[in-house]
């Protein structure tokens, strides 16, 4: 992820809270071998399901983005982590194999 993708998804997250969105942000805050986002990777997600950035790609990310919806809806931030065999994963969207932690916070 290129610094400019980095803002870009953090000036998505302030243009939506502007907007009276309720959002959550998920950040990769850390990885095990192969990753495909390193840490710091951010996808911010609205109420509505809408998002922006990357944490991962595949299921993953699909599963972050619900995940978000609960924090969204009740507050409190979950800490995910992911990750596969190496024959498993490109079946679940890890396609390099490796693990990583995502954190999942609103923003109020």
């Amino acid at each position: 992820m290129s610094k400019a993708d980095f803002l870009d998804t953090l000036a998505t997250a302030e243009q939506w809270h502007a907007e009276g969105r309720q959002l959550a942000i998920a950040t990769v805050v850390q990885t095990w071998g192969s990753a495909p986002r390193p840490a710091g990777s951010h996808l911010v997600i609205d109420g509505a399901g809408n998002f922006e950035g990357s944490v991962s790609g595949g299921c993953v990310e699909g599963a972050v983005i619900a995940e978000a919806q609960d924090v969204i809806t009740d507050g409190h931030p979950k800490m995910l982590e992911f990750g596969v065999a190496d024959e498993t994963a490109w079946r679940v969207g890890l396609s390099c194999g490796g693990t990583i932690r995502v954190y999942v916070e609103r923003l109020n």
